[in-house]
């Protein structure tokens, strides 16, 4: 896969560290060349000195032979309007923008350009671990805004459904493991002894789910 980077910061540098690891053809766009000292001794892509929204320096990333385009520079502007252009100009079929701003995010997550909020994740984050740490986590989804966790059937819940510990838009039952196989659960489905739950909810109704929880 050919990937564009533009931004060689920490998050950045660690990215094209990473692709590059594993085979990926990547080239990495940041105005300060001082900035690419931070990519691993090991790095076989190419580094392009430029700003990452001008064409020059797009091209001579490889953009229009581009697979997809991650822009994670310090400046939600840049990310934005160089993953624009990416995404429309040189029709780059996946593309994905770091935004530090929540608001802007929702915007432009509006006009179809995939966003990842990290002040909005890491909130989201931080909240979880510090509230609700006793619920075990696998997955968060979007910025934090809905995680996928996993809890130990409590024996007042043997015998109730799994419809019982399902809020609508907030909190539902997506697999059940017994006897160390999961399964999706359907109408009517009988939590047993012994019976891990798989549930996905709104990191906000995380506190219904544990009131919902209490032994």
């Amino acid at each position: 896969m050919k990937v564009i980077i533009a931004g060689c910061g920490r998050v950045g540098a660690l990215l094209a560290g990473k692709l590059s690891a594993e085979g990926h053809d990547v080239a990495v766009i940041d105005k300060d060349p001082t900035a690419f000292l931070r990519l691993p001794k090991a790095f076989q892509g190419t580094t392009v000195p430029g700003l990452v929204f001008d064409r020059d320096a797009l091209n001579a990333a490889g953009a229009d032979r581009a697979d997809a385009f991650v822009a994670v520079t310090s400046g939600d502007n840049s990310n934005v309007v160089s993953a624009t252009i990416a995404r429309d100009i040189f029709r780059v079929p996946k593309v994905v923008a770091r935004i530090f701003d929540p608001r802007r995010a929702d915007i432009y997550r509006r006009l179809g350009i995939p966003t990842v909020s990290s002040v909005s994740w890491a909130a989201n984050e931080i909240l979880s671990i510090v509230l609700h740490q006793e619920l075990v986590r696998d997955v968060t989804l979007g910025d934090g805004e809905v995680q996928l966790v996993k809890t130990s059937i409590a024996p007042r819940l043997v015998g109730r459904t799994a419809d019982d510990l399902r809020i609508p838009g907030e909190v539902v039952v997506v697999a059940i493991v017994r006897g160390g196989k999961s399964f999706i659960p359907v109408d009517g489905t009988i939590f047993r002894e012994g019976d891990i739950a798989e549930l996905a909810v709104l990191t906000s109704s995380m506190p219904k789910l544990k009131k919902m929880l209490v032994p």
